[in-house]
């Protein structure tokens, strides 16, 4: 092929590609031309549930249009992401959802998308202390006391968690299995109704993020807190130990949260997003809110985010490899 004829094939190419270039451009450039949907993959009531209402909030009056959200539980967090995965990438299709459904699931059986090709961290907002929590049908005391019932009766104490190959899940089969117990998972789509069952005393024990609510319960003596999965005990309850603490070390987990879109939404609108959430989480009212409640915001890079989610989907893998951990 002759110089000339590899210069003429590309000047085509590039010819071709332009209309789609400034379309794509002048697409970013109108975004938001109107309302945005902010799929949130639990129930409402939950505290990922709150936050990102606080933040469409935020966003809303920030980029000038209404950010609606619709909530799809299921799967940990998996239907959501889903949904999302699946939507146009035009920008006003978003998910907001903790990291689970793209460091645990996909090592769990057979995902719903593609983790890596699918979908695209846009940034992450805040990091959720686990906690522990005995209902009023449980006579433990404390941690020791309860994995003693546990391997006095195999199968009696059973745990809630926000649903199947949930952080909450993991957690449970990593502590059964380094406890050699048996106890039985009793799995919910999210965390709503799975504290009002635990008020009723439907089960033993559940794992849970930090919240008004859940903080409101403890106090009120409607639940006992046992244990917590955080990097150091929460000024809020200074006397309950991590699980790091109890000898716990892989299960001393936090939940992760983050916004998320499908693949192939315009690097421009993904910056602006960026750009505004972390201006949303540096106001004061926002912190306060997420921090009354022992929830740390994050906020950051887009491409640090993604870096932080293939690292714990790495260390997951490990984990659920050496735990023999399944879904049946």
């Amino acid at each position: 092929m002759t110089n000339f004829l590899r210069r003429s094939l590309l000047a085509c190419a590039l010819t071709a590609a332009l209309p789609a270039a400034l379309s794509v451009n002048a697409h970013a450039a109108d975004w938001p031309a109107r309302p945005i949907r902010l799929v949130v993959s639990y129930p409402a009531g939950g505290v990922s549930d709150v936050v990102a209402r606080a933040l469409g909030e935020k966003l809303t009056a920030a980029l000038g249009q209404s950010v609606v959200v619709d909530n799809k539980a299921g799967a940990g967090g998996a239907i959501g992401l889903d949904l999302v995965a699946k939507s146009n990438p035009d920008g006003y299709t978003l998910g907001f959802s903790s990291i689970s459904p793209l460091t645990l699931s996909p090592h769990l059986g057979k995902p719903l998308f593609d983790a890596h090709k699918d979908i695209v961290p846009v940034v992450s907002v805040m990091y959720s202390p686990v906690l522990l929590l005995g209902t009023t049908r449980s006579t433990a005391a404390n941690f020791p006391e309860l994995i003693t019932q546990a391997k006095a009766h195999p199968g009696d104490v059973r745990w809630a968690t926000a649903g199947l190959a949930s952080l909450g899940h993991i957690m449970l089969e990593q502590i059964a299995d380094q406890s050699k117990t048996q106890i039985t998972h009793v799995p919910y789509k999210g965390g709503g109704q799975q504290l009002n069952d635990g008020l009723s005393a439907q089960f033993e024990v559940l794992s849970t993020n930090a919240g008004p609510a859940v903080m409101q319960h403890i106090k009120a003596g409607k639940f006992k807190a046992l244990a917590v999965g955080a990097p150091s005990r929460l000024d809020s309850l200074p006397n309950v130990p991590t699980l790091a603490e109890l000898g716990y070390k892989n299960a001393n987990m936090t939940s992760v949260f983050g916004i998320f879109a499908p693949a192939g939404v315009p690097a421009p609108i993904l910056a602006r997003l960026n750009a505004e959430v972390n201006k949303a989480l540096a106001l004061s009212d926002v912190r306060q809110r997420l921090e009354a409640t022992d929830n740390v915001p994050t906020g950051g890079k887009a491409a640090d985010f993604a870096k932080q989610i293939e690292a714990e989907s790495k260390a997951n893998a490990q984990i659920i490899k050496a735990a023999k951990i399944q879904l049946n």
